[in-house]
């Protein structure tokens, strides 16, 4: 893959996709981005009012509306189309049915061209999407790769960054598992520079307060409901970590990230999508990362997989 020929193609053109797009402009990722949406005029004059943005950036990247038969040439398809969020309801699994006939149009107009680069998968529910992606488009699963927990792990990072008053990127750790209520985190093999988290949280108490790992858990949890309830939407996060998953590509970074992807065999799980750490390059998904989990987490992550396999006779 060059670089100077780079060529990234963005299937939705609302919130999430055109700050996908606006966010990779931003960083100078690439040489061409193309937006798709059913609705031609808004996919035109978000790619006019980017253009125009260009000028006062760094890097002349080439931004326009345009059609699936473009898919040919594009290292990296993004998909963020996805079924209307049904009311009154915080449960993605529920925009199953409505969103299988969107995917599988898509990505039978995106293969009809001839593509042979790498899906990331940011539709809804992503796990599942991810899995039908995979299953439609007949690739390898490491060009099929979902958005996954990369954005819920930020979220975790970031609440307790502001615990302890650090910036974000000293804290490591990452949610595993399902993207939605069945996560879960890797709790024993999360560090604070270099100290483990259970011993920051015990030594500083006066700064954890009331606050446990299962609080924790369920703030990231509730962090995007809490987001939309206030604004109607979630667009930023969602495009800066998938950004970071499409510079890992283009720039053959092996970068590891917590995305779906297809895991057959570790922690005894197989043939399902979800997020575990994995090593991002230009070739895809190259390589998961094994932690060791204790026997409780690895249940957890096990349940967790369970439940998004449990839908797998619904896609059939």
């Amino acid at each position: 893959m060059k670089f100077k020929n780079s060529k990234v193609v963005i299937v939705g053109a609302g919130n999430v996709g055109s700050t996908t797009a606006y966010s990779i402009i931003n960083q100078g990722l690439c040489e061409e981005i193309v937006l798709i949406d059913v609705n031609k005029e808004k996919a035109y004059g978000e790619a006019l009012d980017m253009q125009h943005a260009i000028h006062f950036m760094n890097r002349n990247i080439t931004i326009h509306a345009g059609d699936y038969e473009e898919c040919k040439n594009a290292d990296i398809v993004i998909i963020t189309a996805s079924a209307p969020m049904p009311k009154d309801s915080n449960n993605r699994l529920e925009m199953l049915k409505p969103s299988i006939q969107i995917m599988k149009s898509i990505v039978s107009s995106v293969m009809d061209s001839g593509f042979s680069g790498i899906f990331i998968v940011v539709s809804n529910p992503v796990d599942i999407m991810t899995y039908l992606v995979w299953k439609f488009s007949g690739l390898p699963a490491k060009q099929v790769i979902g958005s996954g927990t990369a954005l819920d792990t930020a979220r975790l990072c970031c609440s307790l960054a502001s615990m302890y008053d650090l910036d974000s990127k000293s804290v490591h750790t990452f949610i595993l598992g399902e993207h939605g209520d069945s996560e879960m985190v890797a709790w024993s093999s999360s560090t604070i520079g270099g100290k483990s988290l259970t011993d920051v949280m015990s030594d500083n108490a006066d700064r954890t307060k009331n606050e446990t790992k299962e609080t924790l858990l369920e703030q990231t949890k509730a962090a995007g409901w809490e987001i939309f309830s206030r604004k109607g939407n979630t667009c930023y996060g969602i495009a800066a970590s998938t950004t970071a998953i499409v510079k890992s590509i283009l720039f053959n970074e092996n970068r590891i990230l917590p995305v779906s992807v297809l895991v057959e065999g570790l922690y005894g799980i197989d043939r399902v999508y979800l997020s575990v750490p994995t090593i991002l390059n230009s070739s895809g998904a190259k390589e998961t990362v094994e932690i060791r989990l204790l026997p409780e987490e690895k249940e957890e992550l096990i349940q967790s997989a369970k439940i998004l396999s449990s839908f797998y006779e619904e896609l059939k």
